[in-house]
């Protein structure tokens, strides 16, 4: 994915559409993200996932865990959903962010560089979007692994949150 944003950047385009190759998102929705992304170039055009009942429980459940470590993590609700792979970024703003020291590259990365973003006080359009999970998709999740990668990024930008208290909480007083 870095490499991919960083390459389209040097390339000279603006904009980056990220869909996940598992077949979960509906691809009649990327005219509605690209238009998102015109009206709103400087901001991360990210898909809110909208689930019908072929979400797994324990699926819902860890999503929910994460969304909820992502609000402390930006003390608001901006990103509503950090973990669908269903977005825009806006390659300007996205390709500095990419050499930030332990930035993830696995599963972590998507709701790391949102969480990054949100910081540095960029903007986000959240995009309700249709997801199902097909009985014949195939996850590049790997369970052991990437939860522990995912539990450490929250830990680091826990850490992170609170070096950043102040200045993030006074952002939030002017709003």
């Amino acid at each position: 994915m870095k490499d991919g944003l960083r390459m389209a950047h040097d390339r000279g385009y603006t904009h980056a559409l990220q869909i996940d190759a598992d077949r979960q998102h509906d691809c009649a929705d990327i005219e509605r993200f690209l238009r998102e992304a015109q009206s709103n170039p400087h901001a991360f055009i990210i898909g809110a996932a909208r689930f019908d009942a072929s979400i797994p429980t324990h699926r819902r459940l860890a999503r929910g865990l994460t969304h909820l470590w992502v609000w402390i993590n930006t003390l608001s609700f901006d990103i509503e959903d950090s973990m669908c792979g269903f977005r825009v970024y806006p390659l300007a703003i996205v390709t500095p962010l990419l050499d930030e020291p332990c930035l993830g590259d696995r599963m972590e990365f998507d709701m790391e560089i949102l969480v990054r973003a949100h910081w540095r006080g960029h903007t986000f359009v959240n995009v309700p979007t249709k997801v199902e999970y097909p009985v014949t998709g195939v996850s590049h999740f790997r369970l052991v692994r990437d939860n522990v990668l995912i539990s450490a990024m929250h830990a680091r930008l826990f850490f992170g949150m609170l070096f950043r208290l102040p200045a993030l909480v006074w952002r939030r007083a002017r709003r």
